[in-house]
């Protein structure tokens, strides 16, 4: 329903989830869906169908209670419509119709209950929860998972049908455990975990279903004790065999990557004996994705659809055409908005839109599932990059941007240490390392390329994959953030590797005719010159970039509406300049990049901003007779003094209702050494 990047705000490491997409229950948007009968109404944005549709769920026809359902599916896609449903009772009047005597209804019932949490959000899960939809939808799934194997359901479309009810069961399942603490709580202890397992465990025939199943395993593992202490081998047993599974396609891909997800979140509640077997199987797994390239099979797919058209009706092709151009103008509207989530690991993303797409667009879909299992395998990545220890989830680091101490009276003691990589075991460390993991991270993130772009481009209904490739290699850079924020020097390859990668960076930012201006890129690629620069300067290593091209990615990061964009930008300054103030003839370039830090400090509007801006400035002037020159130049000393004060005021006045106490502790030391700064500069201007 969700997912995530990760937004480093002074140095800590934060999540935004992506929000899920709207689905209805018969696989199309709302503006993709025609009506088959006569009679149907067409509802406008300013009245309300709910009492109407509502009512006719009473009817003794069970297609007409199919129609009703069918409809809500449809109109709670109108977010506007949805208060109206609430407030006649809706979930109360739907819930006992997903245990109806007919199998569409059931279907079409559940599919109204998916919409109506996806399209209404959090607070409307919570309610649903309230009004007790876990108990009829418990019960549809076990009736569901007991009528895969039952003699009654042997005739091949019923099996079908049964399978797809659940597969919308499944999905409201995963939307209410992913918004609800309580249905997750309901999830633990009544024994949901083994129904949807029986529903990944259809894979070999339906994998539609199987990664429906997955996904839902994937989010209700993540940061779940509870869940983790009843776990048995059965569970572990079933993951690691889709594990194995070799079956081709995309899909096949998607499902095993899933799987992979979830025995990462599952790794506490592994054998001893079978940890480091399985963490190889994941990685493996996760490998062999990333080694997909997308930019050849995009126009693959592409081809095989049109070969397929050449020898299919053409009104099949038209109304598919059409129907495909809707879905995937509603999936491109529908994947932004970020939204905050509280722990430093990136969440998994259900950014998987196949099941918006009509039956016929097969290459359309495995398109999709291809993009979004690269996707979710690098956030995956980024997770096994991620400490367990709580506090380094919280604090990546501290204030200062340059390991060395800061110079005189101690300034900063006990923040200049905070900077050491993140704890990373050996077995995953080997993993990673044996599965070529950061070399298929680095190739992830290059520009898609021309040829799968050009196809999309040309043809609307695969006009969506554009912004999946782009995301696909803005969580490679984001990956790469990780890696390099958790692995030694020589475990990348060296210093001739990484400058290699540094050439690569610059590559991507200065390439073209100006930065790119993409925020979400942005974010990704600005995180990982961070990383990259800062280990360059705690190694002594030489890097590619100069100070002018530096500086000019600062400029544009200021016009950046994204924080952590601007705190990653202050902070590469402070890196370059930290480094430069060590060597002979620099005292010019020093000037350029304190004056671009002083006018962040003074001016820009957010205080963690400000922070940054200073910590960058205590690291470039702490020491040396270059960085003398360039402060008394700048006249530092008078700036500093007239900002402490405008500083100060601003954390009273700004502070409490607007950063977190954990931003709050970093700005307080921020002031406290600002005072020591000013008083160090002091000195040196009486020498």
């Amino acid at each position: 329903m969700h997912r995530t990047l990760l937004e480093t705000e002074m140095g800590k490491s934060r999540t935004t989830k992506f929000k899920r997409p709207q689905f209805n229950a018969v696989g199309l948007p709302v503006s993709a869906v025609k009506e088959a009968g006569a009679g149907e109404e067409e509802y406008g944005d300013d009245s309300c169908p709910a009492a109407e549709l509502l009512e006719k769920l009473q009817s003794p026809s069970a297609d007409v209670r199919e129609f009703a359902c069918a409809s809500i599916s449809r109109v709670v896609q109108q977010s506007q419509t949805i208060p109206g449903f609430l407030q006649r009772d809706a979930v109360r009047r739907l819930g006992p119709m997903v245990l109806d005597s007919s199998l569409a209804v059931r279907e079409t019932a559940t599919g109204a209950l998916r919409n109506l949490s996806a399209c209404g959000g959090q607070e409307v899960c919570e309610d649903m929860v309230k009004h007790d939809v876990m108990t009829p939808l418990t019960a549809l799934l076990r009736e569901c998972c007991a009528g895969f194997e039952s003699a009654v359901m042997q005739m091949k479309d019923q099996k079908n049908a049964l399978e797809d009810v659940a597969n919308e069961a499944v999905n409201l399942l995963w939307n209410l455990c992913e918004s609800s603490s309580q249905a997750l709580s309901v999830f633990n202890k009544a024994g949901l975990l083994d129904l949807v397992v029986q529903c990944l465990e259809r894979h070999p025939h339906n994998v539609e279903l199987a990664i429906s199943a997955a996904h839902c395993l994937h989010t209700v593992t993540e940061d779940n004790p509870e869940l983790l202490c009843s776990m048995n081998t059965a569970v572990l047993g079933a993951l690691e065999n889709v594990l194995l599974t070799s079956q081709p396609g995309m899909a096949h891909t998607l499902l095993r990557t899933l799987a992979a997800g979830t025995l990462w979140n599952l790794k506490g509640s592994l054998p001893a004996a079978r940890q480091a077997q399985t963490l190889n199987a994941v990685a493996a797994t996760l490998s062999q994705c990333l080694a997909l390239d997308a930019g050849a099979l995009i126009p693959e797919l592409r081809q095989a659809e049109e070969i397929r058209h050449r020898n299919a009706p053409a009104v099949t092709e038209v109304e598919d055409q059409a129907a495909g151009e809707l879905a995937v103008e509603e999936m491109n509207e529908e994947q932004e908005a970020p939204e905050q989530k509280r722990n430093g690991k990136v969440a998994k993303v259900d950014n998987d839109f196949s099941d918006l797409l009509p039956r016929g667009k097969e290459e359309l879909r495995e398109a999709t599932a291809l993009l979004t299992a690269q996707q979710t395998s690098l956030e995956i990545i980024v997770n096994m990059c991620c400490s367990d220890d709580p506090s380094d989830d919280e604090w990546e680091e501290e204030s200062s941007s340059d390991e060395s101490d800061m110079g005189p009276d101690g300034l900063c003691d006990g923040v200049s240490n905070l900077m050491s990589p993140l704890c990373l075991s050996a077995e995953v460390h080997e993993a990673l390392i044996n599965h070529s993991i950061p070399e298929k991270v680095i190739k992830k993130t290059e520009f898609p390329k021309t040829e799968a772009m050009d196809v999309c481009h040309q043809n609307p209904s695969w006009r969506g994959l554009i912004k999946k490739m782009q995301r696909v290699q803005s969580r490679a850079l984001t990956c790469l953030h990780s890696i390099l924020s958790a692995m030694d020097v020589e475990s990348l390859g060296g210093p001739a590797a990484l400058q290699g990668a540094a050439q690569h960076l610059s590559t991507l930012v200065f390439g073209a005719a100006e930065i790119p201006k993409d925020e979400e890129f942005l974010e990704a690629v600005i995180s990982a010159m961070r990383s990259l620069l800062q280990m360059f300067a705690s190694k002594n290593i030489p890097q590619c970039m100069t100070p002018q091209q530096l500086m000019s990615l600062s400029e544009a990061a200021t016009r950046c509406d994204v924080v952590s964009v601007r705190v990653n930008a202050v902070a590469i300054l402070g890196i370059t300049g930290s480094t430069l103030a060590k060597e002979k003839g620099t005292a010019e370039t020093l000037q350029m990049i304190g004056n671009a830090l002083l006018q962040v400090a003074t001016r820009d509007a957010d205080l963690v901003v400000n922070g940054e801006a200073l910590d960058a400035l205590f690291d470039v002037f702490a020491d040396g007779d270059e960085a003398e020159t360039a402060a008394k130049n700048i006249q530092l000393l008078p700036a500093l003094k007239a900002l402490q004060p405008v500083f100060k005021a601003k954390i009273r006045k700004e502070g409490r209702g607007k950063y977190s106490p954990q931003q709050l502790c970093v700005l307080d030391n921020i002031k406290v050494n600002l005072r020591r700064f000013i008083g160090y500069l002091e000195k040196v201007v009486k020498k």
